[in-house]
C-alpha cells in the first residue's frame, strides 16, 4: 500500500487509490487468502478511507499521472535497494508567530487567552517550514525560515539536511532521490531549483540528484505531507504558536508508534524573490533529462 497512499498535512486522515478488490486480488497471488469485505475492514483499522480519483483530484487530474506514480515507485525501490537516499520534500503553509489562535482543541484546566484577530501587525514573525522526510529511516527534518519559500530556501534546507543527516546516514551515498511536487519552490518548472541544486548539492558534495514530481493536484501523495507533517499538525493542535521557540520543540518532539523522529533548525536568513537564471547559466548545468515524462524526471549530475 506503500507507493499508492496519500494523506492530508493537516490530521491523520489516509486514503488509496486501490480498491479493495484490487487488494483482495493482489493479496490472492501471494497466496493469502481475503475477501474485499474483510480487505476494508482492515484498512479501516489502518485509518484509511477509500476515496475514487475523481472526487479528490477531478480537476486536475494530468493524463500521465498514473504512469508518474509508476516510475516514481520503480524508482523508489531502484535507489532503496542500493542503499541510496530517498527524500521526500514538501514546504507547509506558513504559519503567524504569535498570540494567535492554532485550531483544534487538547487537555488542559483552562483555555489559552488568544488575540481575537489575526492581524499580521501583532505577529512575532511568520514561520516557513520546509520539511524532508527520509523514506528508508522513517526520519524526518524540519526547517523553519522566517522569509520567502523560494528555491533557493528549499535547496539550502535540503543542504542542511544532507549536512546535519544525510551524509551520516549514508556515508557512502553517490546518488539521492527527491520527491516533491510539481508546483511551489521546487516545482519542475523554476529554472533557480535545477540550478541551485546542481551548484549547491551536486557539485559542492560530488553527488547526483534524481529529482522525480509528482504529478500536477497529486501533493497529498507526497509522504512529507502525510508522514510528516500530519503529525506534526496533530502535534501542536490547539496550541498558540507564540514563538519561534514554541514551533521548534513542538517539531522536535513529534513521534509516532512507528517510530519517527523529526528534528527541527531554523534559518533566519532572508530569502529574495524573483531571481532569475539566464540560458547560459542552464547551459552550465549537467541537466539528464529521462526519456519518460523528461519535465518530471531528471537527473543533475557533477
Amino acid at each position: 500500500m506503500e507507493d499508492d497512499t496519500a494523506g492530508s498535512p493537516m490530521g491523520g486522515l489516509k486514503w488509496s487509490r486501490k480498491s479493495t478488490h484490487t487488494v483482495s486480488e493482489e493479496l490472492r497471488l501471494k497466496n493469502i487468502c481475503l475477501s474485499p469485505k474483510t480487505a476494508g475492514k482492515l484498512l479501516k483499522d489502518m485509518k484509511y478511507s477509500l476515496k475514487s480519483n475523481r472526487k479528490t483530484i477531478a480537476e486536475t487530474q494530468h493524463p500521465d499521472r498514473d504512469q508518474q506514480f509508476e516510475i516514481i515507485a520503480d524508482m523508489k525501490k531502484e535507489f532503496t535497494g542500493h542503499g541510496q537516499p530517498v527524500i521526500s520534500v514538501d514546504s507547509k503553509k506558513k504559519e503567524l508567530v504569535g498570540n494567535f489562535k492554532n485550531p483544534g482543541r487538547r487537555y488542559v484546566k483552562e483555555a489559552d487567552r488568544v488575540l481575537d484577530h489575526d492581524f499580521r501587525s501583532k505577529a512575532v514573525g511568520i514561520a516557513n517550514p520546509y520539511g524532508i522526510y527520509d523514506t528508508t529511516a522513517n526520519t524526518g527534518t524540519v526547517v523553519v525560515g522566517v522569509s520567502c519559500d523560494t528555491p533557493e530556501f528549499a535547496v539550502q534546507s535540503i543542504k542542511i539536511w544532507l549536512t546535519s543527516y544525510g551524509l551520516k546516514q549514508y556515508p557512502g551515498a553517490k546518488k539521492l532521490l527527491i520527491l516533491c511536487d510539481a508546483g511551489g519552490s521546487n516545482g519542475y518548472r523554476p529554472r533557480l531549483w535545477k540550478y541551485a541544486l546542481y551548484n549547491k548539492i551536486c557539485c559542492l558534495f560530488g553527488i547526483s540528484v534524481t529529482v522525480c514530481h509528482y504529478p500536477s493536484g497529486a501533493s497529498k501523495w507526497n509522504p512529507a505531507d502525510h508522514r510528516l507533517f500530519s503529525f506534526i499538525s496533530m502535534n501542536w493542535t490547539g496550541v498558540p504558536l507564540r514563538s519561534y521557540d514554541i514551533m521548534l520543540n513542538y517539531i522536535r518532539n513529534t513521534t509516532t508508534q512507528q517510530g519517527l523522529k523529526v528534528d527541527a533548525v531554523l534559518n533566519e536568513k532572508k530569502y529574495e524573490k524573483g531571481i532569475k537564471v539566464s540560458d547560459e547559466q542552464m547551459s552550465q548545468i549537467n541537466l539528464i533529462k529521462h526519456d519518460i515524462l523528461p519535465q518530471w524526471n531528471y537527473t543533475l549530475a557533477p
